[in-house]
């Protein structure tokens, strides 16, 4: 196997260096991979944790030495900063002094660590974060859960359990600063405390353990036996659970769902199969995909996104053999070419052109057979396309939508052909979210492209003099980007009181959209606003024009914010009319073509895979005009 870097370390400098990990300062190293029969390795990974007494850190740490067994030139060396922030970021200053060629790292404090993140990325030093996020995108790649999604999902399965005639359910409760299990908490119970006929009974435990769940459970016998369901949000709280309902004599009556579905003895998917759990809610590790992507980074291998969101399931006594077979299942790239039918929204804008452009000479690199369809924003159009590809037995139907809703039959039918269909750029919503109708989104984040939007003008438009009224000119009416930039700028502005929506309309993408909304908006009222919200460039330049035809000046007068940063965005900040561009990247060929291959080799597909992107002002638009692709 041949590492991009040629950094041979012989044995014996390694024995020092791990020798020392374990002594100096507390740091706690542990060595993984079985580096004694090794001449030396080409990279080392330094994996800093934030607690290794959470169940989750050890089911990583245990995934990742699974995974760097693969990889004999790979060596890793992590650290436990056990929940200090100072202590992880001294222990990372200590894995870059040992060499350390790419760091992954679950953060214990996302405000204090996101700083030392960027630092350590900044320094070209390869960053992979995971299980909790950082604000902004300063790493060089995120993954992890959406463990709102799990507690969702839990709750779904209980409600649909109980059916119409309810019941009552018992939730443990665990650690109160556990990000993890507050998420779960908070997504299990927008699921379930509004549904018909059910009833909470909220119990703490002492800690989040097996032994603390035992406890809770014997102790709260009066509630629990009158019960129909626990949820337990680990696989630990629940086989204390499953423990205290034998010993009461419950394990009959009370039935237990829980999260994490983690593999191997008394672990959540063994609880099922032996019948001791109803349910559990796979929360994905991440570790296999972590070094997998590593390998990629540190190979320079293109594909790699920004953000890769972990599917989770529902296993249950029905799918848990299924489940099992996938986890354990070997994947592999016969390198074969594989056959694509993909159903383009339309070639609405430059953002669309260089996106369309990007997928297809990206198919040819990766050996895919593209048949691409056109469908001019017409949804009836996507229909027919889907239809004609399933009719053709391509291998993978990939769709840019041109709204949300609507999609759930063309979907059944080709899950019924056995083929999966993945969502480019826009996503879809479906009836029943566990039908699983399509494999997994990649492209942007919508909702913090509009968080981004709103933060820069917090940061760079003072509004001490009174409240900044804002024109939102909104994209495709039922439009993924559409209401998810919305719901982000409004997230932030709710935090911004100096700031007010005043006025909001649809512009549909197009530069034409956007003249019309500057043009109508003066033909009732007198020019008032002092900050404009574009959702895409070609919007933004249609209302400049729109505005220097009616003697507004641009930047000066009204301060204006789009969405894409296309070169066209880039040369009207340089020409000081556009403010700001954050950046959608249509540049997303190749994510997609690794994904689609991914996909046919067998590997558990992401949730959400999220592309790369940044935030440009006039400040930086001359050093970076030059560099864009589109």
């Amino acid at each position: 196997m041949k590492m991009l870097k040629e950094k041979w370390h012989i044995l014996s400098a390694l024995a020092v260096m791990v020798l020392a990990a374990l002594t100096i300062g507390g740091c706690h190293m542990i060595p993984l991979g079985d580096s004694g029969s090794q001449k030396g390795v080409a990279s080392i990974i330094g994996v800093s944790q934030a607690n290794m007494r959470e169940e989750w850190r050890v089911a990583l740490i245990n995934e990742l030495r699974e995974e760097t067994e693969k990889y004999e030139d790979i060596q890793i060396v992590t650290t436990d900063a056990t929940g200090s922030a100072a202590k992880q970021v001294q222990d990372i200053d200590n894995l870059i002094g040992y060499g350390m060629d790419l760091l992954i790292i679950s953060p214990c404090d996302e405000k204090i660590m996101g700083e030392k993140i960027k630092e350590v990325y900044d320094s070209g030093i390869p960053v992979i974060v995971m299980d909790r996020s950082v604000e902004g995108f300063d790493y060089t790649l995120y993954i992890g859960p959406d463990n709102g999604v799990i507690g969702q999902q839990a709750g779904s399965y209980i409600i649909d359990h109980l059916g119409d005639k309810g019941g009552d359910v018992v939730v443990l409760q665990g650690n109160p600063a556990s990000v993890q299990g507050t998420e779960r908490l908070s997504g299990f119970k927008g699921a379930i405390e509004n549904a018909p006929g059910i009833t909470l009974h909220e119990v703490y435990l002492a800690a989040e353990s097996k032994d603390a769940a035992y406890d809770i459970v014997v102790t709260a016998k009066n509630i629990v036996e009158n019960s129909d369901i626990i949820f337990a949000y680990s696989d630990s709280m629940a086989l204390g659970a499953c423990d205290a309902l034998k010993a009461l004599g419950l394990d009959n009556k009370v039935m237990i769902v829980d999260c994490d579905g983690f593999k191997g003895a008394d672990e959540g998917i063994d609880l099922v199969s032996q019948g001791r759990l109803m349910a559990t809610v796979s929360c994905p590790i991440g570790g296999k995909e972590a070094i997998d992507y590593a390998f990629s980074i540190l190979n320079n291998e293109s594909g790699v996104p920004k953000q890769v969101i972990l599917r989770s399931n529902i296993i249950d006594k029905s799918n848990v053999e299924e489940n099992l077979n996938r986890i354990n299942a070997d994947t592999s790239d016969d390198g074969r070419k594989i056959k694509v039918g993909y159903s383009q929204v339309g070639q609405e804008s430059n953002w669309r052109l260089a996106n369309t452009k990007s997928i297809e000479e990206s198919a040819k690199a990766f050996n895919i057979d593209l048949h691409m369809e056109i469908a001019d924003q017409s949804q009836e159009k996507q229909f027919e396309a889907i239809r004609s590809f399933i009719k053709e037995g391509v291998d993978v139907i990939v769709v840019s939508p041109v709204v949300e809703t609507g999609w759930d039959e063309v979907l059944r039918e080709a899950k019924a052909a056995g083929i999966p269909v993945i969502m480019s750029d826009r996503n879809v919503l479906v009836e029943n979210r566990e039908e699983n109708l399509t494999t997994t989104y990649l492209g942007a984040d919508f909702v913090e492209e509009g968080r981004r939007a709103m933060r820069w003008i917090r940061d760079n438009v003072d509004s001490t003099g009174g409240d900044m009224k804002i024109m939102e000119i909104m994209g495709n009416v039922g439009a993924s980007p559409t209401e998810e930039r919305d719901a982000g700028f409004r997230e932030i502005l709710e935090e911004n009181p100096g700031y007010e929506i005043s006025y909001s309309a649809y512009g549909d993408f197009t530069f034409d959209g956007g003249k019309k909304v500057i043009r109508e908006y003066l033909e009732k009222n007198e020019w008032d606003i002092d900050i404009i919200f574009s959702q895409n460039d070609d919007m933004a330049l249609g209302a400049i024009e729109e505005l220097k035809a009616h003697g507004i000046k641009p930047d000066e007068d009204v301060k204006i914010i789009s969405v894409d940063a296309t070169t066209e965005a880039f040369e009207a900040m340089v020409r000081g009319e556009l403010s700001c561009a954050v950046e959608c990247n249509p540049i997303i060929g190749p994510q997609l073509m690794k994904a689609i291959r991914d996909l046919c080799s067998g590997k558990q597909m992401p949730f959400r895979i999220i592309t790369d992107e940044k935030v440009y002002d006039q400040s930086v638009a001359e050093d970076y005009i030059r560099k864009r692709r589109y």
